[in-house]
Formats: structure tokens, sequence, C-alpha cells
């Protein structure tokens, strides 16, 4: 059974940082991409940040971030401890939101259940 548990959501204040967590089990997690995504207004779900799975050649993944977060958040992945993580830094009051992690590989594409984060002004 794939789970995805999500953890490290709460109420941080405008310019704070907090770190998520998602931890995954039942999938071969260095064959997945990961993801985080939060609600967005006119979309379903937005991406936050993205990690390909391991490079060949350089070990590592390849980052994607959405234009609001860059420079802001950074994603990373423990290949060894199934995980990946968010380190959210300068947070805004707009990145309040429930943040959804995303493993996909290949026709699998699985979500967690998310977590809340609420950054106050």
């Amino acid at each position: 059974q794939v789970q995805l548990v999500e953890s490290g959501g709460g109420l941080v204040q405008a310019g704070g940082s907090l770190r998520l967590s998602c931890a995954a089990s039942g999938i071969i997690f260095n064959n997945y991409d990961m993801g985080w995504y939060r609600p967005a207004p006119g979309k379903q779900r937005e991406l936050v940040a993205a990690i390909t799975s391991r490079g060949a050649i350089t070990g590592r993944g390849t980052t994607t971030y959405g234009d609001s977060v860059t420079g802001r958040f950074t994603i990373s992945r423990d290949n060894a401890r199934n995980t990946v993580y968010l380190q959210m830094n300068s947070v805004k009051p707009e990145d309040t939101a429930v943040y959804y992690c995303n493993a996909r590989w290949l026709s699998r594409n699985y979500w967690g259940q998310g977590t809340q984060v609420t950054v106050s002004s």
C-alpha cells in the first residue's frame, strides 16, 4: 500500500521559516519524481516545487520551482530515508495553504493527505 505522509505544517509568522517533510512507503522511492503542490485560484493545485529522481550522472535530482516561491523555498530529497523535504524561508501570508506531497513515475501518480501551513501577518 502506497503512503505519502506529510508533516511539519503549522502556524508561522510572516518572514519566518518552516520545513515540511513527506515520508513515502510502498514505492521504490528512487524511481519517483517528487513534488509539493498547493491549491491556487482557478487551478486544482499549483506546483510549489519538484525534484526528479536521482540523476544517473550527478546522483542528484533536478529541481523546479513555482514563480511565487523561487528564491525562498528549497526542495530536497533523502533517498536513504524515502523522504522529500520543503524548506520554506521568508514565508508570506499568501503562502497559507494546504501543502500536498506528490510522487510520480510513468503512469503512477500518488498524493498525500496534505499538511496545513498558516502564515500570520
